[in-house]
């Protein structure tokens, strides 16, 4: 690999975690930008890997960070945000991406990696999260410094994921699981395959210039996957498709509870279906081979010996 040298922003993340080990493997130096560097031990293991700490708001912190970088990733996303109104998603998404990048150029960075969402690039996009995704692209796209490449994923599963563990953690308090846009479709895309490209784009010129859809090999329902999840855990529980009134009326609830399990932006991001439908990259990886290990009983099972070891060791 020529680019020896990457700083990560959301390298501590679910996605991030698995790229810095990858780009580690490879030989790469990997610098983590992170406001709690203590919390992270499993990256600071990584011989290849420093842990930087600051705030990756901040324009002095980024010019400090990105100083010898041969390229760089931006991986930061939320799935809600604190207020309504967009804001929070603006800041997150659009204004960071648009910090980063002139940190980027400032710093003479060679390449620039983001991290989208699909249906981002689509016309009207129906949510805050999905219209702040877009606005960042744009200031990828627009970028001539270096060469650019943006992943617009669907919905990516994995050990720790914060979608089928989410449900998972739902179907274990609630005796019927009521879900709303129980008809939306999505590709579930395997965290792997994701790294796999992110890592594998950097010294690829047929990806400069470009935004790759990312979807797993099979499409399921938003009820399928609830359905799934429910088998795997041992907590099969009635699933009651709302109507869209009341789909709206339980976000508006939801929106209230700490962690927001759902929002109404949420909700209105669900209107599109998180299907691949321009130009992809092959995920090949199947959900049915990767979450029975995190989320079946033998991976319960797993989990608790491999518990019990480390407290007699």
């Amino acid at each position: 690999m020529s680019i020896k040298h990457v700083s990560i922003l959301g390298g501590t993340g679910f996605v991030g975690r698995h790229i810095v080990a990858r780009l580690a493997e490879r030989g790469v130096k990997v610098r983590v930008l992170t406001r709690h560097p203590q919390r992270h031990r499993d990256l600071k293991v990584m011989p290849q890997v420093e842990l930087v700490a600051g705030d990756t708001h901040d324009p002095a912190t980024l010019n400090r960070f990105f100083a010898g970088s041969g390229a760089v990733m931006n991986l930061i996303g939320i799935l809600n945000e604190r207020g309504r109104d967009g804001s929070g998603f603006r800041k997150v998404h659009t204004e960071l991406t648009e910090l980063a990048l002139a940190a980027a150029e400032a710093q003479g960075v060679r390449r620039f990696v983001q991290m989208s969402a699909l249906k981002a690039d689509m016309p009207d996009p129906p949510s805050h999260y999905l219209r702040s995704k877009a606005a960042a692209e744009r200031a990828v796209f627009a970028a001539k410094a270096f060469p650019v490449t943006v992943f617009r994923p669907s919905v990516i599963f994995g050990p720790e994921d914060s979608f089928l563990n989410r449900f998972a953690g739902l179907l274990k308090i609630a005796p019927v699981m009521p879900l709303a846009r129980a008809d939306a479709r999505f590709a579930p895309v395997f965290v792997g395959d994701v790294a796999d490209h992110f890592v594998n784009c950097l010294d690829d010129p047929d990806t400069y210039g470009k935004g790759f859809e990312l979807c797993g090999p099979r499409i399921y329902t938003l009820r399928d996957l609830v359905r799934y999840t429910g088998r795997l855990t041992g907590r099969r529980r009635p699933i009651m498709a709302l109507p869209d009134w009341a789909g709206k009326a339980q976000a508006t609830v939801l929106e209230f509870v700490p962690g927001k399990p759902l929002s109404r932006d949420n909700l209105a991001s669900l209107a599109v279906d998180s299907v691949c439908t321009g130009e992809t990259l092959p995920c090949p990886t199947l959900l049915e081979s990767v979450a029975p290990a995190y989320l079946g009983q033998e991976g319960h099972q797993a989990r608790l010996q491999r518990l019990r070891m480390g407290q007699r060791e």
